[in-house]
């Protein structure tokens, strides 16, 4: 007698076995490593760090440059990532060599700017400076600048606290920042001029970088009224003095210009020479020493003290 029971067919899916087996081969695969510069690469910039990367571990990573020099370097703990620790040059052609610990190889060679002229940028005023508060910030470059918008990305104004101001070139040589408004005393300002590696255009580069700090001090301002030959200092906003002055001679040529002028150097003893801006002695010019000289303009505009014209001031 045969018992009653149940019986039940099994089908194996060969195809789904060989599918589920490619993709267990796929995604043991080891994941490739990532260069931060592109294999043939021209014009890379020299003041980014190159970087390799790595999920399975680095193993080894050397770069060198076309005369076979070791770039120095930095591993991470976890061996996972890799980083150039110099700033590289221009004219350079590198090679970079890696391989991870699953035994993947690469290699990468690229090429840097090779410029033909550099230029660096000095600023003023000077680091630790205290200021007035119309201070300009100027951006003097050694040669003239062709990519004035590039020149102007390589800088940062940082001030504390925040202040609204702009760019603006007087020649393509010299750019100036200046807020828009006066500053306010206290206020702290810092300059970086990240200029190595930027391209400025007409083949010229930027040489190095450049970086200043300066504060602002107390706000003292002096007005000239030429109508009524008088000067008056005032201190955050308190009149200190009334100075009785004279000025340029009124005519087309000779005349002091209306203005905002900004203090530069200050002299104690100072010889001021009319020839210098073309005035000749022989057409009411002068070569004489004068004391106290502050500086207002390049063009030769001073305050300083002029006891012979007593007569004609006030």
């Amino acid at each position: 007698m045969l018992a009653a029971g149940t019986l039940t067919a099994c089908t194996i899916d060969r195809a789904s076995i060989s599918e589920t087996a490619a993709e267990t081969s796929e995604t043991a695969q080891p994941a490739p490593m990532k260069v931060s510069v592109r294999d043939g690469a021209e014009d890379v910039d020299p003041s980014e760090p190159v970087t390799v990367t790595s999920a399975e571990g680095l193993k080894k990573v050397t770069m060198t440059n076309q005369n076979g020099k070791v770039v120095e370097s930095e591993m991470s703990a976890d061996k996972k990532s890799w980083t150039t620790a110099e700033v590289l040059g221009y004219h350079r052609t590198y090679t970079l060599v890696a391989e991870d610990a699953a035994g993947q190889k690469t290699t990468t060679v690229f090429q840097t700017p090779s410029p033909a002229s550099t230029s660096g940028v000095a600023l003023a005023p000077l680091d630790g400076a205290v200021v007035g508060v119309a201070q300009t910030i100027t951006m003097r470059f050694g040669t003239a600048v062709k990519d004035r918008q590039a020149a102007q990305d390589a800088i940062t104004v940082t001030t504390s606290p925040q202040v609204e101001g702009a760019f603006y070139w007087l020649n393509n040589a010299e750019l100036r920042w200046r807020p828009e408004e006066y500053w306010a005393p206290g206020t702290k300002v810092t300059v970086e001029a990240d200029l190595y590696g930027a391209d400025l255009g007409g083949g010229t580069w930027g040489s190095q970088d450049n970086r200043m700090s300066f504060s602002i001090g107390e706000d003292v301002r002096t007005i000239v009224d030429d109508a009524t030959k008088s000067m008056t200092v005032y201190r955050n906003g308190e009149a200190l003095r009334t100075i009785p002055v004279s000025l340029g001679r009124d005519t087309a040529r000779w005349a002091t210009p209306n203005g905002t002028y900004i203090i530069g150097d200050q002299h104690e003893s100072m010889v001021m020479d009319s020839m210098t801006y073309g005035l000749a002695y022989d057409q009411g010019g002068y070569k004489t020493t004068v004391s106290y000289a502050t500086q207002m303009s390049w063009s030769g505009i001073y305050v300083h003290g002029a006891p012979w014209s007593v007569g004609d001031q006030g």
